[in-house]
C-alpha cells in the first residue's frame, strides 16, 4: 500500500514571490508536499477579509517534484478557500501562513493577512500555524529560523492541535534566541494612524500608518516582552472569541 507523504498548504499576505514564502516553502519541502497558494501581490492588513464582489483568478506558477506554486488574485483567505477547493487533492495536513515580513503579535494578529489564511486553516479543522519575523525588508535573513520552523511544524504533523487552536508565531530580529516562551497576546494599541497630506490639485489624502504601544510594557508574560527580550513568542490563538467571563454580567441586565 502506498503511503502518502503529508500535505502542505502554504500561503501569506507578502505575495508569491515573497522571499519569506519562498524560504518557508525550502525549509519544509522534505517534510510532505507543499502547495502554494498565495496572492499575486502584496495583501498585508487584509486580516480575514474574503472576495464577495470580484471574480477570482489561480495561475500555476511553478511545479516540480513535491511542490506546485499558485497564485491568486484575491486576498490570503481567499488562495485558501480557493486552494481547498479547486487545487488540493485532499484534505492538507496542515496550513502554514509566512513567513510574514514583518512581526504579527498583539492586536496585529486581528489586521494580519497572514493570521486571516492559519484561521482559515483552523476553521476548517486542519492545524494551522503562522510564521512571522520581525524584519519588514524585503531581502530579510531567515535562516535562524529554520531550526524551529522544522520543528514546530514536526510536532504539529505529529500530533496536530486541539480543534479551534492555532499558533501565532513570532521571531524576534536576532541571531540567536534566548529561547521560547509560549505566552499570550499583549495589551496593545495603535494612534497616530493617519496622516494627511495636501495634492497639488487642491483636495486632501490620507495614508495611514501608525504608530504602536504596548499598554502593559511590564507585563512578562506576553508576545511583546518575548519579542523585545530575544525570545521567539508561540501564542496559541482560537477561534471562539466568546468573553466568557462577562456572560454572567449581561444575563444580569434581564432584558
Amino acid at each position: 500500500m502506498e503511503i502518502k507523504r503529508p500535505l502542505l498548504l502554504i500561503s501569506n499576505d507578502d505575495g508569491y514571490q515573497a522571499k519569506g514564502i519562498r524560504e518557508l516553502v525550502e525549509m519544509v519541502s522534505d517534510l510532505g508536499d507543499i502547495i502554494v497558494c498565495a496572492p499575486e501581490s502584496v495583501r498585508s492588513g487584509f486580516s480575514c477579509a474574503f472576495s464577495a464582489m470580484k471574480p477570482l483568478k489561480l495561475q500555476l506558477r511553478e511545479k516540480r517534484e513535491g511542490v506546485e506554486v499558485w497564485s491568486c488574485n484575491g486576498t490570503p483567505v481567499d488562495c485558501v478557500k480557493m486552494a481547498l477547493a479547486e487545487i488540493v487533492p485532499r484534505t492538507p495536513d496542515m496550513v502554514i501562513g509566512g513567513i510574514n515580513h514583518g512581526d504579527n503579535a498583539s492586536v496585529n494578529v486581528h489586521y494580519s493577512g497572514t493570521m486571516g489564511v492559519t484561521l482559515e486553516g483552523c476553521m476548517k479543522y486542519i492545524p494551522s500555524v503562522a510564521y512571522s519575523l520581525c524584519d519588514h525588508r524585503d531581502e530579510a535573513d531567515f535562516e535562524p529560523l529554520r531550526p524551529l520552523v522544522r520543528a514546530i511544524t514536526m510536532r504539529v504533523l505529529a500530533d496536530g492541535l486541539p480543534l479551534g487552536v492555532c499558533l501565532n508565531v513570532n521571531f524576534p530580529l536576532v541571531q540567536e534566541y534566548k529561547g521560547v516562551r509560549v505566552c499570550r497576546m499583549a495589551k496593545g494599541t495603535w494612534g497616530q494612524e493617519v496622516v494627511r497630506c495636501a495634492h497639488p490639485r487642491g483636495y486632501d489624502y490620507w495614508w495611514m500608518v501608525g504608530k504602536y504601544t504596548n499598554d502593559e510594557p511590564m507585563a512578562t508574560d506576553t508576545d511583546n516582552w518575548a519579542l523585545a527580550n530575544g525570545y521567539v513568542a508561540i501564542t496559541p490563538t482560537q477561534i471562539d472569541v466568546t468573553a466568557y467571563t462577562a456572560i454572567d454580567n449581561i444575563k444580569s441586565w434581564n432584558l
